[in-house]
């Protein structure tokens, strides 16, 4: 997963120890889980939710032969899309934080470490609603010392979109897309929040972004479809609701996408034909 070289800069030395610390709870508990299998979920969690590392942007945790991440305040399993009780997570313990002052005098490679400290116990801390006020204190203390750290942005940013705070949550999300102009989740949330507020035309171009970025993003392409229907725009809805239904093709939401297709299909005349993949007006 990371690639031998003589130097590692601070995001792949914060790979390593997360899968250091994956291998050492395994073994506590006297379980094994596989490189394969690590690769194979850090992909799925890669498609799934638009991150570029989710050994980063997230917690990772052992489940059987695979792994599960903590994210948006539950456990979620990329592999079956599922999410799972978290029976581990810490609630209600003492906030600790390191306040701006501290980050002085401390060396690039400290700072960077306590940060992504801080951010993995914000994490664990949105994961129970006893301990979300201290979750945004913590994303704000490291906002405060690392401005254009975009994970914490996205994840500060639904805390406020989950409290229907839109306004705070859009300028959240926009911060990250700045931040790191290559992250689709960013773009994903930021037409999220622009849908609520009635933007039509600007989420679709925030999910069109998305998709741009990561081709795989499966709810991308389900809001993007969903995005160009209320526009009108159907036959530009059905390449999406197709490509849903490839990337995940079982399920409740598949179901529903693979209906619209062939709502529109029959409304349009269209079929599908083996055209280099695109669709044709039926003859």
């Amino acid at each position: 997963m990371i690639s031998p070289t003589e130097q590692y800069s601070f995001e792949e030395l914060g790979q390593l120890r997360a899968l250091r610390d994956l291998q050492a709870n395994a073994l506590k508990a006297r379980a094994r889980i596989s490189a394969r299998s690590i690769r194979a979920s850090v992909d799925a969690m890669q498609r799934a939710a638009g991150m570029r590392n989710p050994l980063l942007e997230t917690t990772a945790v052992r489940r059987g032969s695979r792994l599960a991440f903590r994210h948006g305040g539950a456990l979620v399993d990329p592999m079956t899309q599922q999410l799972a009780f978290d029976f581990d997570a810490t609630s209600g313990s003492r906030l600790e934080v390191v306040r701006t002052g501290e980050f002085r005098h401390a060396s690039p490679a400290q700072r960077a470490a306590e940060v992504q400290e801080m951010f993995l116990r914000a994490v664990q801390l949105e994961e129970t609603p006893a301990t979300m006020a201290q979750a945004v204190e913590m994303y704000e203390l490291i906002l405060a010392v690392r401005p254009e750290h975009a994970p914490a942005l996205i994840n500060l940013g639904t805390i406020h979109y989950n409290l229907r705070e839109f306004a705070r949550a859009e300028s959240l999300y926009r911060r990250a897309t700045i931040a790191d102009p290559e992250y689709a989740l960013a773009f994903f949330d930021l037409g999220n929040v622009l849908d609520e507020m009635q933007q039509l035309t600007e989420a679709t171009a925030a999910y069109q972004k998305a998709v741009a970025l990561v081709p795989q993003y499966a709810d991308a392409h389900y809001n993007l479809a969903l995005a160009y229907e209320r526009q009108g725009q159907k036959r530009r809805a059905l390449k999406h609701w197709l490509t849903y239904v490839r990337l995940d093709p079982v399920g409740p939401w598949s179901s529903h996408a693979r209906d619209q297709a062939r709502k529109i299909m029959k409304a349009e005349k269209l079929s599908i034909v083996s055209r280099r993949g695109r669709l044709v007006r039926a003859g």
